[in-house]
């Protein structure tokens, strides 16, 4: 892998993490479209890394709050909602890895994300016509929120489904505020993107240097970081703008023709899959 296309995936990295389209789904499909057949382990932890740098930039006063008094509600919720996704990660990992070398279900998940959005707005919208009162605070979220939240952030582990969509749309179908339901769901994005860095050290550490590089360069692996980084950053700050003040339809539309498309591809062109 050249830098520029490091660059290319790090920049895929860094929008698709924060947007509502699936990065992990964008990746393998880029992966596929670039030829790269050998997995690149620290390559891909350092994209990881990159995009949990944007978030700590982001959200750094939400964060040093949780950090300064670690006994409240939100840190608790937080951990509600991410251990349905390590035990989906742990039970499933065999199939979760041939999932993404083979990108088999890619297709039907970019509909599925396309699905929970659609399904987000219209009970998002209905919420909202009840009344302000109908949308719930920070203060007034609870334990069933954090883990209807944390059920569909264990499904966006397969690649093709988003995180932040599935994150998004559980929170909006609970009818949590748009505000507060962007910021849960990009916190809860930093236990989700430092365990899978942490799961991916554990490989690198039993596969070596041959599986650890993938035969990408320093200078490449550093490109693809800072592009994941710069490019993250500047996408949390445009998807909390767009949470609270615009709708998903433009992402549900997306991800929905691009479902379609590698579906159409998967079954019958062949071109990529």
């Amino acid at each position: 892998m050249n830098i520029i296309n490091a660059i290319i995936l790090g920049v895929i990295q860094g929008l698709t993490e924060f947007l509502p389209v699936s990065s992990s789904g964008h990746l393998v499909l880029f992966q596929k479209i670039f030829g790269i057949e050998e997995p690149a382990l620290l390559f891909d932890t350092m994209l990881h890394v990159g995009t949990l740098a944007a978030v700590f930039a982001v959200l750094w006063a939400d964060i040093w709050a949780i950090l300064r008094k670690l006994n409240q509600p939100l840190t608790a919720y937080l951990i509600i909602a991410t251990i349905p996704a390590v035990i989906f990660a742990l039970v499933f990992k065999k199939p979760l890895e041939k999932a993404f070398e083979t990108g088999q279900f890619l297709g039907l998940c970019f509909l599925l994300t396309s699905a929970l959005l659609i399904m987000a707005e219209l009970l998002s919208k209905r919420a909202a016509t009840g009344g302000a009162a109908h949308l719930k605070k920070a203060n007034e979220m609870n334990w069933l929120d954090a883990l209807i939240i944390g059920i569909l952030q264990a499904v966006a582990i397969i690649p093709g489904v988003s995180r932040s969509g599935a994150t998004l749309s559980g929170a909006l179908s609970r009818r949590l505020d748009r505000n507060f339901a962007a910021r849960f769901s990009f916190l809860l994005s930093i236990p989700a993107i430092l365990g899978a860095a942490v799961l991916q050290l554990k490989d690198l550490v039993k596969g070596g240097e041959a599986v650890a590089g993938g035969g990408i360069g320093t200078a490449a692996i550093i490109a693809g970081t800072l592009s994941a980084a710069i490019v993250g950053f500047f996408a949390v700050r445009l998807m909390l703008k767009i949470v609270r003040e615009k709708s998903l339809w433009g992402f549900a539309l997306y991800t929905g023709i691009i479902g379609l498309l590698v579906l159409v591809d998967q079954l019958v062109t062949h071109l990529v899959f």
